[in-house]
Parts: structure tokens; sequence; C-alpha cells
């Protein structure tokens, strides 16, 4: 995890979730202690959260997320996501094998006239794309003001 993210997961104020993409991985959730915190997450469900204790965590099945977001913004006013995401480059092969120095692309110049890789998912003559590295994004999210 980046520096700025693991101090945000490691802070114990506003509450936390990290979003993992792996195929039967469960979210992991920090809390502000609370001793009600366990009933506070199942929510009356049938399924009971599993305390990390070594490591701090609450784990919580993938399909909770929507409902403890809006419950932690009802309750905490706030809360962190922390989830993996992929950039996205966009280019086309004009720009990659263009010879003179005007760019009209959306690269701004990055790709202009580097030739292709062969990383590039050519879509067509105009459009190219690829995807960078998967990394983790944090955002905070915020209850809105009533009224």
């Amino acid at each position: 995890m980046e520096r700025s993210i693991q101090a945000i997961w490691n802070q114990e104020k506003i509450p936390v979730v990290l979003r993992r993409s792996g195929k039967g991985e469960l979210l992991r959730v920090r809390l502000p202690f609370d001793p009600d915190n366990r009933r506070w997450l199942q929510n009356e469900r049938r399924n009971t959260p599993c305390w990390k204790a070594s490591r701090k965590f609450w784990e919580i099945p993938k399909a909770w997320f929507d409902d403890l977001v809006n419950r932690a913004l009802e309750r905490y006013g706030c809360i962190y996501v922390i989830q993996p995401f992929r950039e996205q480059e966009i280019c086309s092969p004009s720009c990659q094998n263009a010879k003179g120095h005007e760019c009209q692309c959306s690269c701004i110049g990055v790709h202009h006239g580097a030739g292709s890789d062969g990383s590039w998912f050519e879509v067509s003559d105009a459009f190219s794309t690829r995807w960078g590295e998967r990394e983790l994004a944090c955002r905070l999210m915020v209850a809105k003001k009533k009224g």
C-alpha cells in the first residue's frame, strides 16, 4: 500500500473500507472503536462479520459495500474508500506514428511520434487504448448536508 493510503488505513478517527477485487476476497473495514461494532456491521443479517484481531480490521461480504457506505455516512458523516483501479491511457496510431511535432490527441503529446510497442489495443486508426498497472486509490466520501 502506498504510504499516504497506509496512513489513512492506520488512522482511527474515520471509518475506512478496503474494496478488494479478487474472487472470494472480502471487504476489509476499520471503524473507530465502539463495543457495538460487530452488531452495527452485521445489521441484522445472517452472516457475522469476522474480526481479524492481529491486523485490527473486520471482514465482511462484498455485497454489503453500498449499505456499509450509506450507514457509515449516516453514523460518522464520512468514510474513506480504498479501492483498486487501473488508469486507462488513450491515444491513436496516427499520433504514435506521427512525424511532425503538432499533436491534437488526448495524450497531449506524451506518445507523439514514439511508435507502438505492442502494448496498445488499436480500436481504429483514430483510437487506441491500454491499461496501466493495478494501483490503489483512496477517496473520502462525505455525507451531503441536509436542507
